[in-house]
């Protein structure tokens, strides 16, 4: 028998992000889950080493890599439609579990459980650290477009600063204090 899963997941590099914006560079699912998946990885490794925190690095890195899977199936929705309310919220949650649960049905039935917890994360230390990762990542594609003179993120820039912000996590905070600004300098000025 033959398993899809993987075949699928190997076309997340076909999926456009940020599809209602003009951007100086394009952006798909498979480079923006792997940022994320670095970026939670650092997020743990600051909660846990700096901050004497509870945190699993490699779990939080792992899902990350599989956080936007669900994609593969219902393509990117854009923020503005995907949270327009509370109803639209809810009902593409539901389409969420329901790819999920197509894609899991895809593996041999033996890594079903394994693969389970990464696709739907139920840790919630893990959860709200990939969530931090996947908001960041979104803020640091807003720094870089407008590092690149594309005016069309500025409002995206501060929506997404203010929802880090509101986030309220102190690795988060940490790296927004110790990191975040070097995303704005070019080569030179980085080494």
């Amino acid at each position: 028998m033959q398993y899809q899963f993987y075949a699928l997941l190997s076309r997340m590099r076909y999926i456009t992000r940020w599809g209602l914006m003009r951007n100086t560079f394009p952006e798909n699912i498979q480079e923006h889950s792997h940022q994320v998946a670095v970026l939670a990885h650092s997020l743990a490794l600051i909660r846990r080493d700096i901050l004497g925190l509870e945190a699993d690095p490699e779990r939080c890195a792992t899902a990350a890599l599989y956080h936007d899977a669900s994609e593969i199936l219902t393509g990117d929705l854009p923020t503005p439609i995907k949270y327009y309310n509370l109803e639209i919220r809810s009902a593409y949650k539901q389409v969420e579990q329901v790819s999920g649960e197509k894609l899991l049905a895809m593996l041999p039935e033996k890594l079903r459980a394994s693969m389970a917890p990464l696709i739907f994360e139920s840790d919630p230390v893990s959860r709200d650290i990939v969530k931090a990762a996947d908001k960041l990542s979104a803020h640091i594609k807003c720094v870089e477009e407008l590092k690149a003179g594309n005016h069309e993120f500025a409002s995206a820039a501060e929506q997404t600063r203010m929802a880090l912000e509101a986030m309220r996590l102190p690795e988060l905070d940490w790296f927004m204090s110790h990191c975040l600004e070097s995303f704005s300098k070019n080569l030179d000025e980085l080494e």
